[in-house]
């Protein structure tokens, strides 16, 4: 099967073939969480840097906010990595934007026209087509991706996501994607784990920077003002000098 069969099985000898030897990446067909799957593996000492688990299928996959991320079987790419920064951990709360940075990026090298909603959602034309989150363990971090590929319009989880697939991108073969975006990120994390900045790429790719935002944070006060740029924290400094480190943004038109 080629790049055209977008519900094709994941195959882990193709996918292994085609990756550098950082990754190191365990395929299964059904679990609850690739993210619980690889805390579980790294706590009991297990793992290491470089380590993914991709499943056809995540019973209680989550996204931000211990929001769910539920996608029908073989739709959606929806794996988990650990890295061992070596970088600051100051600075580790740049990680998940970096990620978003990375795949947005390579997305858009295959048509398909990603941007990202701060911290890590990733847009086409201001639905979500994918999300990240990241939990620091042990002596680093697992970053947790999900991302919408052949996913139909009655199989949307909800109103404003959308799917590669509906998007016009030809290219829906996960066996393809994930070494391909593992790659890229490979690339892009050891740049930045070297020292080099990447706020200026990140800036570029961003739905969210100029724009009028609410903010709904942990608190429950709703912040509304306009984002202005983003630091090597990952955090979005605003117009009226707030600085914000976690928190659900609306885009306002």
């Amino acid at each position: 099967m080629g790049i055209d069969a977008p519900r094709a099985p994941l195959d882990q000898s193709r996918i292994t073939a085609a990756l550098s030897r950082y990754w190191r990446v365990s395929v299964v067909d059904l679990t609850a969480s690739t993210q619980d799957d690889l805390a579980n593996k790294i706590t009991a000492g297990d793992g290491k840097s470089g380590d993914v688990i991709v499943a056809n299928y995540q019973s209680a996959g989550r996204g931000r906010l211990d929001r769910s991320f539920l996608a029908p079987p073989s739709t959606a790419l929806l794996f988990s990595l650990y890295l061992n920064p070596t970088r600051s951990r100051d600075d580790w709360g740049f990680i998940p934007l970096l990620a978003g940075f990375s795949i947005a990026d390579t997305l858009r090298k295959i048509s398909a026209n990603v941007s990202i909603k701060w911290p890590n959602d990733l847009l086409i034309d201001e639905k979500k087509v994918g999300g990240i989150i990241s939990t620091a363990v042990g002596q680093g971090v697992i970053i947790g991706i999900g991302i919408n590929i052949s996913t139909t319009v009655t199989e949307l989880p909800v109103e404003n996501a959308t799917s590669l697939a509906l998007s016009g991108v030809t290219k829906l073969d996960r066996n393809f994607l994930l070494p391909l975006l593992l790659n890229a990120f490979e690339k892009d994390f050891t740049q930045w784990d070297q020292g080099e900045s990447f706020l200026e790429q990140y800036s570029q790719l961003s739905a969210t920077q100029g724009r009028e935002v609410t903010i709904a944070g942990l608190s429950e006060n709703m912040i509304r003002s306009r984002a202005l740029s983003f630091d090597e924290q990952g955090r979005l400094h605003l117009e009226d000098g707030q600085i914000v480190t976690v928190g659900d943004v609306v885009h306002l038109r």
